[in-house]
């Protein structure tokens, strides 16, 4: 993949960074704006070094960055059309992203026994769940966020890679205690958090996951039926919950306050129409947290509905082709990191996509790659550089294989001979 001229990812990244040099100018222009000339030029930079250098370096699969780099950049651009400050932020965290996204990727290309890693994940996970019980501030009725120097740091973003660690190393040893004993506990955790968008993201993927690496329908409908049955006692205890159910059944009954936020996402996606209102225009500050929960509203509103599902096929493609590097895999462990990841990011996107169409209540999780947040843009890079690091391992496999095929016939044609 990496050395095929004719490889679609080397071609889509080139209109990614003319399309997004053309609208940063675009807005600059406008605004006469020096860090919009700025963001002109660092982001399509950005996008070149996530899809273009790395490949140099080690095997990768250049349609999957490209579809990551078109993804994060959309969110860099949206925020700046609506608050520059905002984006300014996002570029940064974007950058450290990538960075981090390579430690990732050389993080599984390296590490051979995991049996170390995977002890000494455990407790620091757990730990670090517990910090915002402890120093955390309640925001949304959750309480999962806390303060280091004046930066919000989400621990449960950070914690979610290393519950794919965790969970794709015993799955693979057939080990049932070690990860259900972790997932419990990260699970009571973000209960008392009452992180429940968290919490359902980690329980539907450490459940797709057993199943992906059992096949056993019957404990996967037990743990189905257990999820139900939690969600229901979730929906007793927590007020916000049931407001969230009680404004997506109905939130015209409440719309100057609860039913606000909804009501407004979904007026500008229709706004928007098919082809949107214009890139910078449209009314986004009109709904309450655009930047993060919403704002698929706003990238339909100012592109329209196509351009919208558009970038929801973009996930379904990268979706896919988490799905098949996981399929590739020659090793159990790997196979199941790839998919833990591919899971993790389908249901997140299917979860916030979801509640912005009404089609599912509110959760409060954020939209991968696009939505405003340093911790969760860089804890989904991240995903993807575990993503990228199976693919490169896959890409090393077949080369050997094709080497070692070559290497076979040449002996063959000597014996003959």
């Amino acid at each position: 993949m990496a050395r095929n001229r004719k490889d679609p990812g080397r071609l889509l990244s080139s209109a990614v960074m003319l399309f997004y040099f053309s609208a940063f100018l675009l807005i600059a222009c406008k605004d006469y704006a020096w860090q919009g000339f700025a963001l002109a030029l660092a982001v399509p930079a950005m996008i070149w070094i996530g899809t273009n250098l790395l490949p140099r370096f080690f095997p990768s699969d250049r349609l999957l960055l490209s579809l990551t780099n078109f993804l994060c950049a959309l969110g860099v651009l949206v925020l700046y059309s609506t608050e520059p400050e905002y984006a300014y932020n996002q570029a940064m965290y974007y950058g450290i992203g990538i960075g981090a996204m390579i430690v990732c990727v050389w993080v599984v290309r390296l590490i051979r026994s995991w049996r170390v890693p995977v002890l000494l994940l455990i407790p620091v996970s757990l730990v670090l769940l517990t910090l915002p019980l402890l120093i955390g501030r309640e925001t949304n009725g959750a309480t999962n966020w806390f303060y280091v120097g004046g930066i919000s740091v989400q621990p449960s973003e950070i914690v979610k890679l290393s519950l794919l660690i965790i969970l794709s190393y015993y799955m693979s040893r057939h080990r049932l205690l070690p990860w259900l004993g972790f997932s419990i506990c990260c699970l009571a955790l973000l209960m008392l958090q009452k992180d429940l968008g968290t919490a359902l993201m980690y329980y539907g993927t450490t459940l797709m996951l057993y199943y992906a690496s059992s096949s056993n329908l019957l404990l996967t409908g037990v743990g189905l039926a257990g999820g139900a049955g939690a969600s229901v006692l979730g929906y007793q205890m927590f007020a916000h919950v049931k407001k969230r159910v009680a404004i997506w059944l109905n939130p015209w009954s409440d719309y100057e306050n609860s039913g606000f936020q909804i009501i407004q996402g979904l007026m500008a996606i229709a706004s928007g129409g098919l082809i949107g209102v214009g890139l910078g225009l449209g009314s986004p500050k009109t709904i309450p947290v655009y930047y993060t929960d919403f704002i698929f509203a706003v990238i339909c509103e100012q592109f329209g509905v196509i351009f919208g599902l558009c970038v929801l096929l973009m996930y379904v493609a990268l979706i896919w082709r988490g799905a098949t590097t996981a399929m590739a895999a020659r090793r159990s462990f790997h196979g199941l990191l790839a998919m833990g990841c591919t899971l993790m990011i389908g249901l997140q996107t299917f979860v916030i996509i979801g509640g912005v169409i009404k089609m599912i209540p509110l959760t409060g999780v954020t939209m991968p790659f696009v939505s405003y947040g340093g911790t969760s843009l860089v804890s989904s890079l991240c995903l993807v550089g575990l993503l990228q690091g199976v693919a490169s391992l896959n890409e090393d496999d077949l080369e050997e294989d094709t080497r070692l095929a070559l290497l076979g016939s040449a002996e063959d044609e000597e014996v003959e001979a």
